[in-house]
């Protein structure tokens, strides 16, 4: 804990003066008590009441150590909102997010973890979001309203989830999208071009991307990606979702029937191929460790909805934010109004009268 005003920390020495107050006061009352001579009738009124009275005392110094503190305005480290800062939501919605493996389904899960995430973030964060499978596309722009991502997420079953799995475009588009977050300068967002390295988006925009599969087609190569978001200066934090042993069951007509023990695949099959089969999907960590390291961002492995959603808590308490001091100045006062109150009453039930 560190103090705005330290030097207002001197005021503590109000505490021995009220002690050596209260002292003087204690030797005045004992010159009443000798002249006093009835011991008896002066034993009924003391007894354990003697102890008791030293309590209300204690409160009120405690109450008024409390003020003196309050007033150096103390502050302790802790993450603080940062201004200006962007995270770019990234989902992968290839058909294999249709697996079962992750309870009620990988898309259903990831929907779940990201609405934690938004619970969790500061409440002017900018917050954009990318679903991609084949190609990426953006569901929403960056916006302080969390509540449009939300409604977006609704709907992000229903994105294109053929053509395989992206993810070197999709980082490219993700980098675009905070660099126009952070300099407004406007275009079309959802278009997807590699982007330039922007040395404004550094310590202000950050991507989480969520994926199931390795990457199956696309421009760009996961790590070419990678390399577009490190030379922007954006961390990327990103999540494996899905079990090893994973499989993807199509039906006849050729779309996701049933979903055996679900895994992380690049989907895009074509109709029909794997008609009535199990298609195995394991999802690619190497590949997402890859990119953490290499941008400096984190892993995460989800094999489970549990896991999923402790890791977006994670993640919703810690982006956005920085390293800071929180006063708190109030939680002192409240305390020490509190402590006041109970002395007062405890004085007024515990004092001494004479009969």
């Amino acid at each position: 804990m560190s103090f705005e005003r330290p030097l207002l920390l001197l005021t503590l020495l109000a505490v021995p003066l009220a002690v050596a107050l209260y002292v003087l006061a204690e030797r005045r009352r004992m010159r009443y008590a000798i002249r006093f001579t009835n011991i008896d009738v002066l034993a009924s009124v003391t007894g354990d009441r003697y102890r008791r009275r030293f309590v209300p005392l204690a409160l009120f110094l405690l109450a008024l150590a409390a003020l003196c503190i309050g007033m150096a305005r103390p502050e302790h480290k802790t993450l603080v909102p940062r201004d200006r800062a962007t995270v770019i939501l990234v989902l992968d919605v290839s058909r294999s997010m249709q697996a079962r493996d992750v309870k009620p389904s990988r898309i259903g899960a990831a929907a779940a973890a990201v609405r934690t995430f938004l619970d969790r973030v500061p409440d002017r964060l900018q917050v954009g979001l990318i679903a991609f499978a084949g190609d990426p596309a953006v569901a929403n722009p960056p916006t302080a309203n969390h509540d449009l991502v939300r409604k977006s997420l609704d709907t992000i079953e229903w994105f294109p989830s053929f053509g395989g799995t992206a993810i070197g475009d999709a980082l490219a588009a993700a980098v675009k999208l905070g660099q126009q977050a952070v300099t407004a300068e406007g275009g079309n967002l959802a278009s997807v071009t590699t982007a330039a390295p922007n040395t404004q988006t550094r310590g202000l925009v950050s991507i989480l991307f969520l994926s199931d599969g390795a990457q199956t087609r696309g421009d760009l190569e996961p790590l070419e990606g990678a390399d577009l978001a490190k030379q922007a200066g954006i961390p990327v934090y990103t999540v494996a979702l899905g079990t090893p042993n994973g499989t993807l069951t199509f039906g006849p007509g050729g779309g996701p029937g049933g979903g055996g023990g679900g895994g992380g695949g690049g989907g895009g099959f074509p109709g029909g191929q794997f008609g009535g089969r199990r298609v195995p999907v394991p999802p690619d960590p190497d590949t997402l460790r890859a990119i953490a390291n290499r941008t400096g961002g984190e892993f995460f492995a989800a094999q489970s909805a549990k896991s999923l959603q402790s890791a977006y808590e994670k993640l919703g308490s810690s982006l956005g934010r920085k390293p800071g001091q929180s006063e708190i100045t109030y939680g002192f006062l409240v305390g020490a109004a509190f402590l006041l109150v109970a002395a007062g009453l405890l004085s007024a039930l515990w004092s001494p009268r004479l009969p």
